[in-house]
């Protein structure tokens, strides 16, 4: 079958680096699925999961935003933070989300809402890619 080499990397480094069967991402204006071949293209991507298809099981990478660049032979996906499933600390990602939890509920003007809320998505995502 054919394949298509993916690269995440992240400001801190490279995250994965092989090739796969089929990449789905959760990009801003929907859910993508590329394949070997597919045309070029550039998207922004929205806090998901990365699901990549390799021979009869799948991987999951958990990324925080950025962008996929596809080419029929390559697709990078610049990442402002991606960790991969078997990396991702749980009890971490717990207390993250209790805490992004407990920001939200808190009923005081020197809360940044947006920023409570998109660290809550970032902890559901990272513990949605552990399970």
């Amino acid at each position: 079958m054919k394949t298509v080499l993916v690269n995440v990397v992240t400001p801190d480094g490279p995250v994965y680096d092989a090739d796969v069967e089929m990449v789905s991402v959760k990009a801003q204006s929907g859910e993508l699925g590329i394949l070997p071949g597919h045309i070029p293209m550039v998207a922004p991507l929205e806090i998901g999961a990365v699901r990549l298809k390799k021979g009869s099981g799948t991987e999951l990478v958990a990324v925080s935003g950025g962008f996929i660049e596809v080419r029929p032979d390559k697709v990078t996906i610049l990442a402002q933070a991606a960790e991969q499933a078997e990396s991702i600390d749980v009890a971490r990602a717990e207390a993250a989300k209790k805490r992004a939890e407990e920001r939200l509920n808190q009923k005081t003007d020197d809360i940044d809402f947006k920023r409570a809320e998109l660290a809550l998505r970032r902890a559901i995502n990272r513990l949605n890619v552990t399970r």
